[in-house]
């Protein structure tokens, strides 16, 4: 089996240290940062924290030169998915790709480029050290199911499945993903915003009680958003917000909207809360406090032009 881990970030490079344990299977990881991919060549890509690995999957920054793959996981910016699925559509022709990234809508903009498309949402969070070195802070599981307009097969989303479980990455194949999706969607769309606002940890925010009752505030709205739309979340987003909450689990965790904020980059906020907002105003729900929080972010990434 031959993986192509799209996006080698944080969370892209977790999956593609643990994958290319297995000998089975040929891992290949496609990012544009060359020292990264330098570093993965020269000395393993590092996992330390949580978990303490050394893989060494094959890194590159050019595109052409990534083989055919059974397996593509997309783990990039959503704001970067186009770009990133163009450059290695040609790997796929014959394989599947998922998507474990962040907000709303990157299985349709995969679905421009490739048939078979596999609905992914994954819960392991980290952030790179340096080049070659990522600090695993959360575990977590990952949820992989058809991405309904153009589905990859179930037998092969359970062969992906199957090779994340036996890597260390806990992962189950479902029918319906949404849910799982949806759950993680409002999480992060409730929780991380606030934490790039106010520069807090996710432990940090639930301890205030006024900034947890905004959480709450948009937890209820992006649930309206998913009932709208016939989506049964798998679990109560609250219930996931409080257990991240805890010491052990990702009190001290900097959201990654928290850490693009602090180095100035663009945030996932339209994929978040821009999402939730877009698809609330579809099916006639109001989202005032997503929107709230939205215009909020924009104007902070307006003000590092100024």
């Amino acid at each position: 089996m031959r993986i192509c881990v799209v996006g080698c970030g944080a969370v892209g490079s977790l999956f593609a240290a643990n994958l290319s344990l297995l000998e089975d299977v040929e891992v290949w990881a496609y990012d544009l940062a060359q020292a990264h991919v330098d570093a993965i060549n020269r000395d393993g890509l590092r996992l330390s924290g949580a978990g303490d690995v050394l893989g060494h999957p094959r890194a590159t920054s050019d595109a052409a030169g990534v083989p055919p793959c059974d397996f593509g996981i997309v783990a990039t910016k959503a704001m970067h998915t186009d770009a990133a699925i163009a450059a290695t559509a040609h790997a796929f022709g014959d394989g599947c790709v998922a998507t474990v990234q962040n907000g709303i809508g990157n299985e349709e903009v995969i679905a421009n480029h490739v048939e078979r498309v596999i609905r992914g949402t994954t819960f392991p969070a980290g952030k790179i050290v340096e080049p070659g070195h990522v600090q695993w802070d959360v575990k977590g599981d990952t949820t992989l199911g058809p991405f309904e307009p153009k589905p990859a097969p179930l037998a092969e989303i359970e062969r992906l499945a199957d090779a994340c479980t036996r890597a260390g990455m806990p992962t189950k194949a479902v029918g319906d993903a949404r849910g799982p999706q949806w759950r993680k969607v409002i999480f992060n769309a409730s929780t991380n915003p606030i934490g790039a606002l106010t520069g807090l940890t996710h432990g940090r925010v639930c301890e205030l009680p006024p900034l947890r009752a905004l959480v709450s505030q948009l937890v209820d709205e992006g649930k309206a958003v998913a009932a709208a739309q016939s989506i049964e979340l798998d679990a109560d987003p609250e219930d996931l917000i409080d257990h991240a909450a805890k010491p052990e689990v990702a009190y001290d965790h900097k959201a990654s909207m928290l850490q693009d904020v602090e180095a100035r980059r663009q945030t996932e906020i339209d994929y978040l809360n821009g999402g939730i907002v877009r698809f609330g105003e579809e099916h006639g729900v109001p989202t005032p406090t997503h929107r709230t929080i939205w215009t909020l972010i924009k104007g902070v990434e307006k003000s590092w032009s100024q």
